[in-house]
C-alpha cells in the first residue's frame, strides 16, 4: 500500500506518505509529512511550501499552540522507488521514510526538529481507491512507534514512543471538502482497536463515506454511513457519525478537539491556483459505541486524530 505511484512527468497530482505519532507519555503529538507535488512541472514556485519535494513536521503539545515547520526540496535530489515497486523508499536530503523506518532532519526558522523512527503493525486498510483521481490508505492503521524525536535540544524517546497510524494518499487534486479521522484505544486488557473513517465529494454531486472499525483483530466496514454533527471553528473541531454493516453490526463515534489544539495550515492546489485550509487536531478524543446493539464502548482522550479540508 506504500509503493509510488506518481511518476517524474506527471504535471499535476500529490503524492503525501505521512504518519500521526501520539506519545506514549502524554506530551504531545508528531504529525509527519513527506509530499510530492507536480513533480513534472517542478512544484508551483520558489517557497517551500511550493517546491516540487517537501517534508513536514508538525508538533501538537499538550494543552499548546501547534507548530508546523515545511522544508522544500528541488526533485533532482530526489530518491524515489520506481512505481508500484515494493520495498519503496522516499528520500531527499536528511529525510527519508520506508516501509517499517522513517527520519528526517530539518532547519527551519531558526529551528531543528529531527527524528528517527521505526514503526509495526498487524493491520493495514484501503479505505478509497478510485485509481487515476486519487486513492487513501492506511498501510499501518494500528502503528506503534519507537525511536527518537528531538525539537530544538528537547528530546522524545522511547520503545514504544507512541502510537497512531502511517499513511498514504495520493490524487490528481484534492477534494472540495473531505472529513477524515483516525483513532487508536488501549483496553484494560492490553489490547487495541481502532476506527478510521472518511467522507469526501465525488463528481456528480456524489458522496464517499466509509468507515473500518477494527477491533479483536477483525476489521469491519462500515458503508451505511450517517453524519449527524460537524463542527468546524477555531475553538472546536467535532465530527459526529453513526455507521452500520450489512449484518446490523453499527458504530456511533464522536470525536472532537478544542482549542489551542486545533491547527489550520494552508495546502496548496495542484493547478497551483492559491491554496485551501486544512484543518488537523491530533489530540483529539473520541468515543465510539459499537456492537450489534452499541452496547460496547471505548474512548480515549488525545489518542485520535481529526481533519477536515476545503469548504
Amino acid at each position: 500500500m506504500n509503493a509510488v505511484y506518481s511518476s517524474r512527468r506527471m504535471k499535476r497530482r500529490y503524492e503525501v506518505w505521512f504518519l500521526r505519532c501520539g506519545l506514549a507519555d502524554g506530551r504531545g503529538a508528531w504529525w509527519f509529512r513527506y509530499l510530492l507535488t507536480n513533480l513534472g512541472r517542478s512544484g508551483c514556485n520558489a517557497e517551500s511550501s511550493s517546491q516540487p519535494v517537501q517534508v513536514w513536521a508538525t508538533w501538537f503539545p499538550r494543552d499548546g499552540k501547534p507548530q508546523t515547520f515545511i522544508q522544500g526540496f528541488l526533485a533532482d535530489a530526489l530518491e524515489l522507488s520506481g512505481r508500484r515497486q515494493l520495498p519503496f523508499h522516499f528520500r531527499i536530503g536528511e529525510n527519508g521514510i520506508e516501509e517499517n523506518t522513517c527520519w528526517g532532519n530539518l532547519h527551519v526558522a531558526g529551528h531543528v526538529i529531527s527524528w528517527k523512527l521505526r514503526n509495526s503493525s498487524s493491520f493495514g486498510v484501503v479505505l478509497s481507491d478510485k485509481g487515476w483521481i486519487g486513492f487513501s490508505q492506511s498501510p499501518h492503521s494500528n502503528a506503534q512507534f519507537s525511536g527518537e524525536i528531538a525539537f530544538d535540544g528537547t528530546k522524545f524517546t522511547g520503545d514504544p514512543l507512541g502510537f497512531g497510524v502511517q499513511g498514504h494518499n495520493c490524487g490528481y487534486r484534492h477534494r472540495s471538502y473531505w472529513r477524515w479521522m483516525h483513532a487508536y484505544f488501549h483496553s484494560a486488557h492490553g489490547t487495541v482497536s481502532t476506527l478510521e473513517a472518511l467522507v469526501y465529494d465525488m463528481p456528480f454531486g456524489m458522496v464517499f463515506r466509509k468507515a473500518v472499525w477494527w477491533h479483536d483483530g477483525k476489521p469491519t466496514v462500515l458503508k451505511r454511513f450517517k453524519e449527524i454533527e460537524i463542527e468546524r471553528e477555531s475553538s472546536l473541531l467535532k465530527w459526529k457519525f453513526a455507521a452500520l454493516d450489512a449484518d446490523g453490526f453499527s458504530v456511533e463515534a464522536m470525536i472532537d478537539a478544542l482549542a489551542p489544539g486545533i491547527h489550520v495550515l494552508p495546502y496548496l492546489k495542484t493547478d497551483c491556483s492559491g491554496t485551501f485550509p486544512v484543518w488537523n487536531a491530533s489530540l483529539a478524543s473520541a468515543v465510539v459505541h459499537f456492537g450489534k446493539n452499541g452496547g460496547e464502548v471505548v474512548e480515549t482522550m488525545g489518542g485520535a486524530v481529526l481533519e477536515m479540508g476545503g469548504a
